[in-house]
């Protein structure tokens, strides 16, 4: 069975990237998009596999770093934020 392959522009993974704790990052929700899955799916496919992936592959905001988000990018005028992100590997 063969899996069509989708291209995404490098510009739309891009502009999802954040840099949190010194890492590049991205919302659990933006890879669930990237993934065409909903996000509380994603989460249950992560949680399920968590073996399969490094420790620290996510993490929780603290409050002052969902604030500063929030303050900076305006991400409260998309509603719920996700609580999650997916480190980026260098």
């Amino acid at each position: 069975m063969s899996k069509d392959l989708i291209t995404v522009p490098s510009e739309r993974i891009a502009n999802c990237i954040f840099v949190i704790r010194g890492k590049r990052v991205m919302f659990d929700k933006d890879l669930a998009e990237l993934y065409g899955v909903n996000t509380s799916n994603f989460n249950k496919a992560v949680t399920r596999n968590l073996a399969r992936f490094p420790k620290d592959f996510m993490f929780q905001l603290t409050k002052a770093e969902f604030n500063n988000l929030m303050f900076h990018f305006g991400i409260s005028s998309c509603g719920r934020i996700s609580k999650l992100l997916g480190l980026l590997q260098s």
